[in-house]
């Protein structure tokens, strides 16, 4: 990842970071300890702001985004109770051929292996959908399945 700087005179530091597709996150630091976080969509696009922080929450955020408070593992060598199986939450586009569809009609289980164990809907969580429980764009499909299975349902979502 890239990381470009540039010094803003009587503001502070600018830092601009590469994330492929998705443009850039740029970060002004503030003399002042704020710090402000923006998303570029793409070089000639305006930068769209996401959020401010101030010098504690910006220090918080560093600490959880550094690890400190939480050790990663090698998910291939990971043992869990569920054999092959895990649980995923995978997010449903706009353009899914799932979105308006019922669990039952886009077949998810038959199509992908994954079993639907709930479906979170903004603040609303439907827990044990049947097979009416209609997919809505945005929801966030949450499953049991292999990760062949789970990547067979990212496609589909």
């Amino acid at each position: 990842m890239t990381v470009y700087e540039t010094d803003l005179p009587g503001v502070g530091r600018k830092f601009e970071l590469d994330h492929g597709d998705d443009g850039r996150i740029v970060v002004v630091l503030h003399h002042d300890g704020r710090r402000e976080v923006f998303r570029r969509p793409s070089p000639e696009a305006d930068s769209e702001k996401l959020f401010d922080l101030d010098i504690d929450e910006a220090r918080r955020l560093a600490t959880v985004l550094q690890g400190t408070t939480f050790e990663t593992v090698d998910t291939d060598a990971l043992s869990v109770p569920l054999g092959g199986s895990i649980i995923e939450w995978i997010e449903v586009s706009e353009d899914s051929d799932l979105a308006g569809e019922t669990l039952g009609d886009a077949e998810v289980r038959a199509e992908t292996g994954v079993s639907v164990i709930a479906v979170q809907r903004g603040a609303e969580t439907i827990s044990n959908p049947d097979a009416d429980a209609r997919i809505e764009a945005g929801d966030v499909i949450v499953g049991v399945g292999t990760r062949e299975e789970h990547a067979r349902l990212e496609a589909l979502a």
